[in-house]
């Protein structure tokens, strides 16, 4: 099967929110299949999930549906006034965007969600003497899920203005790697759309990072 290394998000002309869990739209979006673990190796069925994106000239909104069949891992007491550090050891769903289309780009954002619609967002930069954080970079992100018997689905929204910018131009082409975390303890799995094939389970690997394009409406087939 060829690598998928393109995710495709959809532009519409009417506001996406993150409230729109069953809009008309998601089904003509391209699907970004998560179904391997960082390692490259494949995850089984039950943990796979698919991502797919829309944009306006408001935002990017991100939609993620997963398969759900073992016991959820959440907090007691989910805190969704502010953003939650450490929330990338429970269940979640993750982003890492970044707008500069190097081959192997030095910033990007981080954007994270939970089953809870508990939320986390951080700026990186890569420098030769390691990766830096900023824990107060404030994106305005907003995020929201539904549980299911068997499913999760998780929708982010970014501000373009989140990234520093205006809004991109169709055809626009930004780097970008979806991700999931899943489970806990030694059968924990870190499923990764493009894996990061480290030793041990890291997503923050921008040359392993695929392409994010923004289809206009005259590409729409």
């Amino acid at each position: 099967m060829k690598p998928e290394l393109e995710f495709t998000a959809r532009q519409v002309t009417s506001e996406v929110t993150v409230a729109s869990f069953d809009h008309e739209a998601w089904g003509r979006a391209r699907a970004a299949h998560i179904r391997r673990y960082w390692s490259g190796a494949p995850a089984p069925a039950w943990r796979h999930a698919e991502a797919r994106a829309m944009w306006s000239d408001e935002a990017l909104v991100v939609r993620f549906v997963c398969r759900q069949v073992e016991p959820l891992v959440i907090a007691d007491v989910p805190r969704l006034s502010e953003k939650s550090i450490g929330l990338w050891d429970r269940d979640v769903c993750e982003m890492f965007v970044a707008p500069d289309a190097q081959q192997t780009p030095d910033e990007y954002f981080e954007f994270e969600a939970a089953p809870t619609g508990e939320w986390l967002d951080v700026r990186i930069h890569h420098t030769p003497s390691g990766r830096e954080t900023d824990w107060h970079y404030d994106s305005g992100m907003m995020a929201a899920a539904r549980v299911a018997t068997d499913s999760v689905t998780i929708i982010i929204r970014v501000s373009w203005g989140a990234f520093g910018r205006a809004a991109p131009k169709a055809g626009e082409r930004w780097r970008v790697n979806l991700f999931r975390c899943v489970g806990t303890g030694d059968g924990r799995g870190y499923l990764a759309w493009q894996p990061t094939c480290t030793l041990q389970p890291d997503f923050h690997v921008p040359k392993a990072f695929g392409w994010l394009v923004f289809e206009g409406m005259k590409d729409e087939g």
